[in-house]
């Protein structure tokens, strides 16, 4: 049995036991989160699909482990006008152990 789940702008395939990397969810290490915009489940080759969501099904998770992510450096330059801009970013992450998928 597996569901594709929408968080953080992304979709993920997600079955009961994975440890998927997500955009940064609200909590910490150890809380219990739970999905609610669930695109589609299969189970035993039958799926169901939503349009665009599924109303009865809740994936259940935990949070495992919270971070930052590589430092991306963004340059910009115009030249023959001394403009140069120089930024980085870290983006945060969530590390999500997906427990349970619940169809009600």
């Amino acid at each position: 049995m597996y569901a594709v789940v929408k968080t953080g702008g992304k979709e993920y395939r997600v079955s009961k036991g994975d440890l998927i990397r997500v955009e940064k969810l609200e909590g910490k290490a150890g809380d219990q989160v739970e999905l609610k915009d669930v695109l589609m489940v299969s189970k035993e080759g039958e799926a169901l699909v939503g349009t665009p969501l599924l109303a009865n099904v809740v994936i259940k998770g935990e949070i495992v482990q919270e971070g930052k992510g590589k430092k991306v450096l963004t340059y910009k330059m115009k030249r023959r006008k001394n403009y140069r801009r120089f930024k980085g970013h870290r983006q945060t992450y969530t590390y999500l152990k997906v427990n349970d998928i619940l169809l009600s």
